[in-house]
């Protein structure tokens, strides 16, 4: 399938991550529920932990687009552990980073998949042609740091001229402000906001927001 975006009215290129340029290994969250049931000895069968963790993964990332803000990895794990019975008040910081890292690692194992068509082509041609590209991404459970790692190892990395996650400046699409970022970072200061284009899936926090802010958008709908 080939996506129809205009490469050639816009100067610079703002992409989505997940369900625009990837989607989890289809192994993976299987593979993470289990991890955080035996890492934290949750004594409840796996579905049930798989349930709780796809609820306030799912309520949080909404929290994030109604709000603005974001919740912090950290604080997602908690609550996913105090709804499972765990005794949170005997966890520290170091805990809760020593599984990310475990987390990390069985993410780089079992890596997303790349759904965006001949991507690496598609970048080429934009660089090609001297215009710039970053990545905008709300973040959950997986930060904005392990997406680096991530897109070092596709070779996507040299292509992108700089990332922003809502992890990392405290604030998800579709807030203003997260856009602002994304002007903010630009080397260009004085490209019209017309011919910045923001690339994703999710018509409120990806078409609407960038919209909202001045910037085109494209709307991708996989079939």
């Amino acid at each position: 399938m080939k996506v129809d975006i205009d490469i050639h009215n816009h100067y610079h290129f703002s992409f989505d991550l997940w369900l625009t340029l990837i989607k989890s290994h289809p192994e993976f969250k299987a593979k993470r529920v289990g991890l955080f049931a035996s890492f934290f000895d949750i004594d409840k069968p796996v579905e049930e932990v798989a349930k709780v963790v796809k609820y306030y993964d799912d309520l949080c990332n909404t929290i994030n687009e109604v709000v603005g803000g974001n919740i912090d990895t950290f604080e997602m794990y908690l609550l996913i552990l105090g709804s499972l019975n765990v005794d949170v008040k005997q966890l520290d910081k170091q805990k809760l980073n020593q599984f990310y890292t475990k987390s990390e690692e069985l993410f780089l194992e079992y890596k997303p998949v790349v759904i965006f068509e001949d991507i690496h082509q598609f970048f080429e041609e934009i660089k090609n042609q001297g215009k710039t590209i970053n990545i905008l991404s709300n973040t959950g459970f997986i930060k904005g740091r392990t997406m680096k790692k991530f897109l070092i190892e596709e070779n996507l990395d040299q292509y992108i001229d700089f990332h922003i996650y809502s992890d990392e400046i405290n604030c998800s699409k579709p807030n203003p402000l997260v856009f602002q970022e994304v002007r903010n970072n630009m080397k260009n200061q004085d490209l019209p906001m017309h011919q910045i284009l923001h690339v994703g899936d999710n018509p409120i926090a990806d078409y609407k927001g960038a919209k909202d802010f001045g910037f085109s958008a494209h709307l991708l709908k996989y079939q």
